[in-house]
């Protein structure tokens, strides 16, 4: 049975600051894929998982318990639409698609699509496409692939953990492995904070529009983790229809692709 949800949020120019400053942004209006920082699921803390997310498997929420502790954005997809006009509500309506069990190579995973159509003013404004993975714990580490060095611009950036700290209070993700490091080391298994997914995105979308002019869709996936501690290239290179983007880590993996129109 399909579940689904629909939330009500006011995109308020407080928050649209915040994220703005956040990213380093002088502007103000809500940047792409700025919607992250709105409609949030905020439960109490009996409903939350020992990661801190909204527990699996509870009547309220979207995705059933695939019995697997461990939470990774994998990537998803953003088709604008219309832009989301601030001091005004949007509507989210929030579709679980799929959840089910496949066995990988290193065990069990917990593949999850969900589905988000973000509405104003009656008018479609983006779909939000978003794949999600749950794990074992600490199941055996795979060797990352190696990232691209054919770019043709690039910035580098690193991470605070102010930074971490920001993101995470401004889109209300309460995973423990952005802020809590003896968690992230001796739960998860990483060797520090982990930064988060949707930030790195953020970035490449920023860079795409960048030297696009404006975008229409962002397609992205996460191969492996950047951490705190680490400085990371954000790079572009031309492609047919827009932009083939990557992240790579100091040590030349690939922590995420993309592609960018």
């Amino acid at each position: 049975m399909i579940k689904t949800q629909t939330v009500e949020d006011m995109i308020d120019r407080a928050r649209v600051d915040a994220l703005n400053a956040t990213l380093g942004r002088d502007a103000e209006d809500l940047p792409l894929f700025g919607h992250q920082a709105f409609f949030w699921t905020a439960l109490p803390a009996d409903q939350l998982g020992r990661d801190g997310h909204p527990a699996t498997g509870h009547a309220s929420g979207l995705i059933p318990d695939l019995g697997l502790p461990r939470r990774m954005w994998a990537g998803g997809e953003i088709i604008w639409h219309a832009p989301l006009e601030v001091g005004q509500t949007a509507t989210r309506r929030s579709t679980c698609l799929s959840a089910e069990i496949k066995q990988g190579k290193r065990g069990p995973l917990g593949l999850v699509k969900l589905s988000h159509e973000i509405m104003q003013n009656d008018r479609l404004c983006l779909t939000d496409r978003q794949d999600l993975v749950y794990l074992e714990d600490r199941p055996q580490a795979s060797k990352p692939p190696v990232a691209r060095t054919d770019e043709t611009h690039s910035e580098t950036r690193s991470f605070t953990t102010t930074d971490l700290f920001r993101y995470s209070a401004l889109t209300f993700n309460g995973h423990r492995i952005h802020y809590d490091r003896d968690y992230a080391r001796e739960v998860e298994g990483y060797p520090g904070l982990v930064v988060h997914g949707p930030l790195l995105a953020q970035y490449l979308i920023l860079m795409a529009e960048h030297l696009l002019g404006g975008l229409t869709r962002f397609t992205f996936r996460a191969t492996a983790p950047l951490f705190d501690f680490e400085e990371g290239t954000f790079c572009a290179m031309p492609a047919d229809t827009g932009l083939d983007l990557w992240v790579r880590g100091p040590d030349g993996r690939q922590c995420m692709t993309a592609s960018a129109q």
